[in-house]
């Protein structure tokens, strides 16, 4: 028991107990099966007693295995932070960065986020992978990406781990969007009679937005009569626009289906969600993410400015 842990061990023996079988901790980390085996192995020897066992036809960590998995992660976090530090001390905007997205909502903003960071550091290189929504921080937090898009709902608020950052990008109200109708304002505010008179066009319960939207409802007065349960905004928005029902949309949505036709009817309490930004806030950031998060807010910023040719309700004029 001598030797001292190693810590490319430590990071295999962390992501078993991350993913659950070696198999597919060998397949994020880029090992084979055997190279993985060996890392265990290793592990054993060094502390002298199994990191993991056989139960049946799963491997699981013994008890010790679990510990060292515990503190492989601190280990492993104190060592990045430490890398990162050093970097910092001479880094310039240069490099690769790993950003987390998802649906057309978080794919969007991407687009414009990449182009100007490329006109002003041609340096940074973005590089995009597409993560769950209800997984951005998990994605953050395992290194996955460097930082990722995320939502959070006044009413479902997000849990906010403390080794982690979040930069707010918009706080932008939810309006709900329905079918235009002739000698109707376009634009108005609805009430809660009318909107629990309307059928919905709403996501599943089982989905965060799902739930995070039902609960502001109620609270606001409206037990919606769910009709159509659709995940995806343009898709919700094709049903209302066509008379199927009323969805709750924002401004950042609606421009990514500025084509779709629908009416606005503003709630008579406000119901908002969050457009934020989540990075690592153990590690120090390089000044590539950094720069990135700067960017972002500002790209955003000018996206939410009044534009009359994308704004909601209005007809495009180069659909898109």
């Amino acid at each position: 028991m001598s030797s001292r842990l190693n810590l490319v061990h430590l990071a295999t023996l962390r992501e078993f107990a991350r993913r659950g079988t070696l198999a597919e901790a060998a397949e994020h980390l880029g090992y084979t099966a055997g190279a993985v085996s060996q890392h265990i192995a290793a592990l054993n020897a060094t502390l002298g007693t199994p990191v993991v066992e056989r139960v049946g036809r799963i491997v699981v960590l013994t008890d010790a295995g679990r510990e060292l998995a515990e503190q492989a992660d601190r280990i492993l976090t104190l060592e990045a932070a430490a890398r990162e530090s050093a970097r910092a001390a001479a880094e310039v905007a240069a490099g690769p960065i790993r950003v987390g997205t998802w649906g057309s909502t978080g794919s969007s903003l991407l687009a414009p986020i990449a182009a100007r960071l490329a006109a002003e550091n041609p340096g940074i290189e973005i590089a995009s992978r597409e993560v769950d929504l209800d997984g951005a921080a998990t994605a953050v937090q395992h290194a996955d990406v460097d930082v990722a898009f995320g939502l959070d709902y006044e009413d479902a608020p997000m849990r906010r781990d403390p080794r982690l950052c979040f930069t707010e990008l918009a706080r932008e109200p939810f309006w709900v969007a329905v079918q235009p109708t002739p000698g109707t304002a376009r634009v108005r505010t609805t009430t809660v009679a009318e909107l629990n008179a309307l059928p919905w066009i709403l996501p599943p319960l089982d989905n965060h937005f799902g739930r995070a939207v039902r609960y502001g409802l109620r609270r606001r007065g409206v037990e919606p009569d769910v009709r159509h349960e659709l995940t995806e905004t343009s898709a919700s928005l094709q049903l209302a626009a066509a008379g199927f029902g009323a969805t709750l949309a924002t401004d950042l949505m609606k421009r990514v289906n500025v084509s779709i036709d629908v009416a606005r009817l503003n709630l008579p309490l406000p119901l908002t969600r969050e457009v934020v930004l989540i990075s690592h806030g153990e590690v120090p950031q390089r000044e590539s993410v950094r720069r990135f998060v700067e960017v972002a807010r500002a790209v955003v910023e000018e996206l939410l400015r009044t534009d009359p040719s994308e704004a909601p309700g209005s007809r495009s004029r180069n659909p898109r």
